[in-house]
């Protein structure tokens, strides 16, 4: 291949439209090319394949040692003619001979196009991945495409995403073309391009669809501390601030619930209690068990149990429908929670 402007010239095209770098191309060329030296040396060890940058042109040369008696000439040069080729050289330098078979040219330009291909693919793959990887842990827009057995598969634009069964919420059914919101649980690369397992039953979903429903909660000014969610029945989130001028739970309920509900109808009903985070594990049992009003609180910050007593009439509100409300509760704050009534103390106290 004598003088190749035209390759120079094509991969200066590709890197301008494909943004794959020319001398990743080249040096890719060059390796495959070294392959291909096998057929006409026995072995390429010690064979070097070069393309010139700015010609195009591809030069073969073996790399061999100047000894005094060659007893294999495939890796060796003789000093004697060494002295005459090389005259700077000394005894035990390494030279390079050119060695370019005389019908190279065509088996380099086979390999070219064979090796731009294949690398224009692997580049284009390789950018998918590290899109779609900058996005794990994160929310991303999909488009329903169908149902294949119990999982779904979900258009995320250039890549499909996988919705297992184990990721989707009891009871959620959805209709092809249908948008949902979705949270990147993880993102693998292979060789048909990214594989992406996304989830509706995250706690984080919860979370990030605040972050981009509430401007607050975005900026940092409101955090979300804890999140314990049971997904499609109810969410309990403590929310803080360290502004004396926001008031944390309204800035993610918004005006008229317009924030909370828009997420509500994300999740497809999702109840979401919001609660304020305090330091003080008392006051956060107190508000994780909210609605239920609470008469007292005593901590075991040590075992972290707590014992909360509520009034008669709040006993089932407290504890919830199935145990959840407590369950959510205990989960949200990191406590064992034992709730009794006001009438089981005092029965179990005077008795």
């Amino acid at each position: 291949m004598n003088g190749n402007k035209e390759l120079i010239d094509a991969l200066n095209q590709i890197e301008k439209e494909k943004d794959i770098s020319k001398d990743i191309l080249l040096e890719a060329m060059e390796n495959s090319l070294v392959a291909a030296c096998k057929n006409h040396f026995g072995k390429a060890d010690n064979i070097k394949v070069n393309i010139d940058r700015v010609t195009g042109e591809v030069t073969v040369y073996a790399e061999r040692e100047i000894v005094e008696e060659v007893t294999d000439p495939i890796t060796q040069i003789s000093v004697v003619e060494a002295k005459v080729k090389y005259p700077k050289n000394d005894l035990g330098d390494i030279v390079h001979v050119e060695v370019t078979p005389k019908n190279f040219g065509r088996i380099a330009a086979q390999k070219a196009k064979q090796v731009v291909v294949q690398k224009i693919r692997e580049e284009e793959r390789k950018a998918l991945f590290n899109q779609y990887f900058s996005k794990e842990r994160d929310v991303v827009t999909g488009i329903v495409q169908r149902y294949v057995g119990n999982n779904v598969s979900i258009n995320l634009g250039k890549v499909d995403a996988v919705l297992t069964e184990s990721e989707q919420v009891k009871g959620e059914h959805f209709r092809p073309t249908e948008r949902i919101k979705l949270y990147v649980l993880e993102v693998k690369d292979n060789t048909k391009g990214p594989r992406i397992t996304v989830s509706r039953t995250h706690p984080e979903l919860v979370k990030r669809l605040f972050e981009a429903e509430v401007t607050e909660v975005k900026d940092g000014t409101v955090e979300i501390k804890s999140i314990a969610r049971e997904a499609g029945s109810r969410t309990k989130m403590a929310v803080y601030t360290n502004n004396k001028d926001v008031d944390p739970v309204g800035a993610c309920v918004g005006f008229n619930g317009a924030r909370v509900n828009a997420i509500v109808n994300e999740l497809r009903g999702e109840k979401i209690d919001i609660i304020s985070w305090n330091d003080d594990p008392a006051i956060l049992i107190e508000n994780a068990l909210s609605p239920a009003k609470v008469v007292s609180v005593y901590v075991e910050p040590s075992e972290k149990s707590a014992r909360v007593i509520v009034p008669d009439y709040q006993l089932s509100l407290a504890i919830g429908k199935e145990g959840q409300n407590a369950r959510l509760a205990a989960r949200l704050t990191g406590y064992k929670i034992d709730i009794k009534s006001e009438s089981q103390v005092e029965g179990y106290n005077n008795y």
